[in-house]
């Protein structure tokens, strides 16, 4: 009788440890699923949002949705490349944008849409790189410049390389020379072609400064993939002309 109830006993602890077991497989299918609501319905609410600002825009006869915020980000970037991105020192320095934008009225923080089709991903675009905008989408590293077009700048656009079940920039390298990548702002939508891939140490920060005369964005991420980061994947890309 006492060997029967040992093995009820193992019995039953078998039959919880194999629930534990399919609940632990199958917790990063719903946490990734439920990302994958998310981030697209940020990109939808980014695009009804966009619709109502140049709807406004229109009726105001604004030729410049938003120009004192346009302004603002064409001198901060001028700025960047006059005084040589000399405050791009330290992991903080990336995380705090110089940007509220709610403070120029717009209705959330949310920049942009990056959309990258070699990928099959869209993804809600932030600026700075905190926890909080790096959970949410894609970030522009602040003291790098803001995404909004013109010569002398380079927006270093930061993901994970997977997080949460979703995957993020985890198929960055899937990219190659030629194929492109979208950034849609409140403005326009700027398309940019892939140039050049780098695997760099995380404090080579000479690799992500503006270039001269060049209009870029650089997609930055950890690798190799699931590796705790001990560097960095660099995707250079050059805005095309239009």
């Amino acid at each position: 009788m006492k060997h029967l109830k040992v093995q009820l006993v193992f019995f039953i602890l078998l039959i919880c440890l194999a629930f534990a077991s399919a609940a632990f497989a199958v917790k990063p299918l719903i946490d990734g699923a439920e990302k994958s609501i998310e981030v697209k319905q940020a990109v939808e609410e980014f695009n009804e949002n966009l619709g109502v600002i140049h709807r406004i825009s229109e009726e105001k006869h604004e030729v410049i949705p938003y120009s004192n915020l346009y302004e603002a980000m064409q001198t901060y970037n001028l700025q960047l490349y006059l005084f040589k991105q000399n405050k791009l020192d330290s992991k903080s320095a990336y995380e705090q944008s110089q940007f509220k934008l709610t403070d120029y009225g717009l209705p959330d923080e949310k920049f942009g849409v990056i959309k990258i089709p070699k990928m099959d991903l869209e993804m809600p675009l932030f600026l700075g790189a905190s926890e909080e905008n790096m959970a949410a989408g894609a970030a522009v590293l602040a003291q790098t410049s803001v995404p909004v077009g013109g010569n002398n700048s380079n927006a270093v656009i930061a993901g994970h390389r997977g997080y949460s079940g979703y995957p993020y920039f985890k198929e960055i390298e899937l990219l190659e020379a030629g194929d492109e990548v979208m950034i849609t702002n409140i403005w326009k939508t700027l398309t940019y072609k892939v140039t050049e891939i780098k695997i760099i140490n995380p404090n080579d920060v000479n690799e992500i400064l503006i270039q001269k005369d060049k209009d870029m964005i650089t997609l930055l991420t950890c690798h190799p993939y699931a590796s705790g980061g001990k560097y960095r994947y660099l995707v250079f890309c050059e805005r095309v002309k239009e």
